[in-house]
């Protein structure tokens, strides 16, 4: 679609067309619709333990419909916790080979735009009946985690429950109440116990996510943009900030994604791990930790590099999302890969974990869904759902269709922020110098937080000038942002 004099470019369209240059289908094929009529809302008939009587609730992003998890906790003695995690059982709706699976193997992701979520799969399930939706009893995979009071994960289960959720919660207003900055959510407030239970929750994660500092995690921050649209216009761009109730889930969704992995390869399964490797590029971020005037080690070590970054955080937070861009891109991209039974686990460099798979979010991720159907055949003493070759061949697909996915949203995000600027040429903005190179320089926006390219008056400008520009020129089909140095 090429912008055209008097005709205003649609954002969703361009998603659309951004889906299908990825090789992603954007629309549900005919026969996937077909199975979906034939799917009944009762569900098929299962004998389960009944957990519906704990406090389980959900805390996901405020426009969040699609529920995979929930969670709940007690108190144990010695200062330790028993965590539930509890993960939609999509497997039971969605059986292998049949047309819906075909769809989410094919795109093995949710796409979210921003203009418009392309789930992959129907809501009527992703929303509905493979949700864990408010006070609905709901068939799930249940990890089962004592946490000691260091934050180790002491010893874990993992088996099939029913489950209820208590309540529906949000990020950013639970993140408020436990940071003090605002009230209980009244979804919680009406559940009596809930917030004792949230606030055991939050202790619970704060330990372990200081453990896994320790043990050399990274605290990267970036901006992304996110359009908030009315009647299909651009009227704001948002960024998610973290908060403690984000961080909590994040924490118990890295364990439960341990504890899976272990499971499996105790099992003698093989799995699909999510991997990021040890750097290539380390002599690089050995040089930028130079440049900013620190001293790295010669070899990857994540601890020295976790240190460095906590550091610059609390120097430069107004450059640190910058900087977090940086090591991302030398770190290299996460990947799927297969890993037999009995050989030593990749491990996840940036998460400073061993064991890691994703499991615990089927409705949006395909590789999840693979790993659901792995923890049924090993709790069933069955044979694996996939054979080694299978889930060597799925991860390398499910990377690249991952890289698509995130092309997409990164397309659409530059779009909509060329729109949303589209009314405001020759105004001035104050912005950051994120990028400097014989290819070009790059600046980022101070408000709204919308990266460009320098167009005019580069010269001598490196990372880190802090300059005023004039917006000069936007492409929204190609997401183009062209801007001016104004020296002061």
């Amino acid at each position: 679609m090429k912008d055209q004099p008097g005709k205003k470019p649609n954002l969703l369209q361009i998603a659309t067309e951004a889906m299908v240059s990825h090789g992603l289908e954007p629309d549900f094929p005919m026969d996937a619709l077909k199975q979906l009529d034939g799917i009944s809302e009762t569900g098929p008939a299962v004998s389960l333990p009944d957990l519906t009587k704990l406090l389980w609730c959900s805390i996901d992003n405020d426009d969040s419909r699609d529920l995979d998890q929930l969670t709940v906790g007690e108190k144990l003695g010695e200062n330790r916790t028993r965590i539930w995690v509890a993960v939609a059982d999509v497997d039971s709706r969605v059986k292998p080979q049949t047309p819906l699976d075909q769809h989410a193997k094919k795109n093995t992701t949710s796409v979210y735009t921003g203009v418009k979520i392309f789930p992959m799969l129907p809501e009527k399930l992703s929303t509905d009946l493979t949700s864990l939706n408010e006070n609905e009893v709901r068939p799930a995979m249940v990890i089962e985690m004592v946490i000691d009071s260091k934050g180790q994960v002491l010893e874990s289960l993992v088996y099939q429950a029913l489950v209820r959720n208590r309540a529906k919660l949000a990020y950013n207003s639970v993140g408020a109440w436990l940071e003090g900055k605002g009230p209980l959510p009244a979804p919680a407030a009406k559940v009596p116990g809930m917030d004792d239970q949230l606030k055991m929750q939050d202790e619970t994660a704060q330990r372990m996510r200081n453990l896994r500092h320790e043990h050399g995690a990274l605290e990267l921050e970036t901006l992304q943009p996110r359009p908030v649209t009315e009647n299909g216009e651009v009227v704001d761009l948002v960024h998610e900030i973290k908060n403690r109730a984000g961080e909590l889930i994040e924490d118990f969704m890295i364990a439960a994604n341990g504890a899976t992995a272990r499971f499996l390869a105790q099992s003698g399964f093989p799995t699909m791990r999510r991997v990021v490797k040890i750097p290539k590029r380390w002599d690089k971020i050995v040089e930028v930790a130079d440049g900013l005037g620190e001293k790295l080690p010669s070899q990857p070590d994540s601890k020295a590099l976790s240190e460095f970054l906590s550091r610059q955080k609390a120097r430069d937070p107004l450059r640190f999302p910058d900087l977090s861009l940086t090591v991302i891109k030398l770190m290299g991209r996460g990947e799927y890969v297969m890993e037999a039974p009995g050989k030593t686990p990749l491990g996840h460099f940036g998460l400073a974990v061993r064991d890691y798979n994703h499991s615990t979010a089927p409705n949006r991720r395909y590789p999840d869904l693979i790993t659901q159907r792995l923890l049924k055949t090993a709790l069933a003493k069955q044979a694996p759902a996939y054979s080694p070759g299978e889930l060597s061949s799925l991860a390398f697909h499910c990377t690249e269709q991952e890289d698509a996915a995130d092309k997409v949203e990164r397309q659409v995000r530059k779009s909509a922020s060329a729109l949303f600027l589209s009314g405001r040429i020759g105004e001035y903005f104050d912005a950051i110098v994120t990028g400097a190179s014989v290819k070009g320089t790059w600046v980022r926006l101070i408000k709204p937080a919308v990266e460009g390219y320098l167009a005019q008056g580069a010269k001598g400008l490196d990372v880190g000038d802090k300059v005023r520009v004039k917006l000069i020129m936007v492409n929204v089909e190609k997401g183009f942002i062209d801007f001016a140095h104004v020296p002061r």
